[in-house]
């Protein structure tokens, strides 16, 4: 999960069941259509939400034609079509891992109730806001397959706070509103960038393994399971057998 290896989290839906996947893309449609709502434009060139949610949809393999149909749905959207609110909600998982979960609502008291029930069945608790928001930063994250020095020049010299090397490549993480001009600076300069997406960072992380671990993984894929959650992001640091799920 995010703040262990967001990239692990990418694959591990990306090896999802139909079923799943199928939900997955239901998520990035309602989050594209909300951003070109909300950012009053269907252009991401001009809407920094829309082109966040379509780099996320597009990590998730979403195919290009639903996302196109998605945004034309959304801009020629009737009057009383569902507003959807963006919510966040916190809590503890097993082992005292920080939970953070992003949400697209229209109805915020069955969203609660949902993720208070998940929370209350599986051995966690809910948190007021706050409670565990302080434990994480908001953040751009490419990953590149290239690890050579020369890839890393590039991305410090437009901005990269940190570069992490890893299995599938380079981690790079940015300010997220230095994401885009990194990731066109590696664009233009031949790198391929295998994702570029927003997301959530643990400032620390807490070890948790062997039945804890298990445990954490239940709660988080209930979250996910909801309709209205969009991202679920723990500061915990799994075993990667656990993290592969």
């Amino acid at each position: 999960m995010a703040g262990h290896s967001k990239w692990s989290q990418i694959k591990r839906k990306k090896g999802a069941n139909d079923k799943k996947r199928s939900a997955i893309y239901s998520k990035h449609i309602r989050a594209i259509q909300a951003a070109v709502r909300s950012g009053g434009s269907s252009d991401p060139s001009g809407n920094l939400s829309l082109k966040n949610a379509i780099a996320a949809a597009k990590a998730d393999t979403v195919p290009v034609d639903n996302i196109d149909n998605a945004i034309k749905r959304a801009a020629g959207a009737e009057a009383g079509a569902a507003e959807y609110k963006e919510v966040t909600y916190e809590g503890y998982g097993p082992g005292g891992t920080a939970i953070f979960i992003e949400t697209l609502t229209d109805n915020v008291n069955r969203t609660v109730a949902d993720i208070r029930a998940v929370f209350n069945k599986r051995g966690g608790s809910m948190g007021n806001s706050g409670s565990v928001a302080w434990q994480f930063e908001k953040k751009g994250v490419l990953l590149i397959r290239d690890m050579s020095e020369k890839a890393q020049e590039t991305a410090i010299e437009h901005g990269a706070e940190d570069i992490q090397e890893s299995e599938d490549g380079l981690e790079i993480s940015t300010a997220p509103n230095d994401l885009y001009a990194v990731q066109d600076a590696l664009t233009g300069a031949g790198f391929a960038v295998e994702s570029a997406q927003i997301t959530m960072i643990a400032t620390n992380t807490v070890a948790v393994a062997g039945e804890d671990a298990r445990r954490l993984m239940t709660v988080i894929d209930a979250l996910e399971e909801l309709d209205d959650v969009q991202n679920v992001y723990s500061n915990a640091d799994l075993p990667d057998d656990e993290d592969e799920g």
